[in-house]
């Protein structure tokens, strides 16, 4: 089964913020990607609201019902109001990511280690209410924290592929990397666990990602993905974004 592409809509929604305007219309260009065939959108509502609105999410979450296979992925460091977003909006999978809020973006997973016990209750409290979750984790290689993902219950993690992604300019460390993101995803498989990415992934880089873990279940691509856009077309770079996750039709 080919990889499920989800479009993160930060970057339209921070382009908007700028003159705070309507425009570019955070729902009309996910209404253009879920059109093209992406299978879901990916918020990040930060406490600041420096790209996703608030008021973003019910708007989202009505058009994502309007697309049957489509689901809402919504990311964010699990503060009180942020696991009140994700129930309040029927998030279909939430992203645990260990965030500070002053980060200008995600940079590193959990230490599981660490965190297992807020975790342990966090990932309870969402999965009582039906959603699935994942977690941020750094793709390094530890296998042995893949138990601790396990035990804290969680269904999935998501891979973070920054650094993977940032050496655009150095295939031979790429490779490497890649091969880390390779061994971490066969730990979590082997655990029970599903494995989605993100991250700074482009069209050029992800069809070798995809090779090297041809299980990937989904990728959430925003700032590339939003860049192509502006050469492409948001409906031709889903399309484009499509092809590199293997989607055929």
């Amino acid at each position: 089964m080919a990889t499920a592409l989800s479009v993160n809509v930060n970057a339209i929604a921070f382009l908007r913020n700028r003159r705070n305007l309507p425009w570019p219309s955070v729902e009309g260009l996910g209404r253009i990607a879920l059109d093209a065939g992406a299978q879901g959108l990916t918020v990040h509502p930060r406490p600041d609201e420096r790209h996703i609105r608030f008021a973003d999410l019910p708007v989202l979450r009505r058009l994502i019902d309007e697309f049957s296979d489509a689901e809402f992925n919504i990311e964010g460091y699990p503060t009180r109001q942020f696991l009140h977003l994700c129930r309040q909006s029927r998030a279909d999978q939430v992203t645990l990511v260990p965030d500070d809020p002053n980060q200008s973006t995600s940079d590193h997973g959990w230490d599981f280690r660490k965190h297992k016990a807020f975790l342990i209750e966090t990932v309870a409290e969402l999965k009582s209410c039906g959603i699935r979750v994942s977690l941020f984790a750094d793709g390094d290689g530890d296998e042995a924290a893949m138990d601790v993902v396990k035990e804290v219950g969680a269904d999935r993690i998501e891979l973070y592929t920054g650094p993977y992604g940032g050496c655009f300019d150095n295939p031979q460390k790429a490779l490497f990397l890649l091969e880390q993101l390779g061994r971490t995803a066969e730990a979590a498989r082997a655990r029970g666990l599903d494995v989605n990415a993100g991250h700074d992934l482009t069209v050029a880089n992800l069809p070798k990602l995809i090779e090297r873990i041809p299980y990937l279940a989904e990728v959430s691509i925003g700032h590339d993905l939003t860049a192509d856009a502006l050469t492409h077309g948001m409906a031709e770079a889903v399309r484009r974004f499509r092809h590199a996750c293997g989607q055929t039709n």
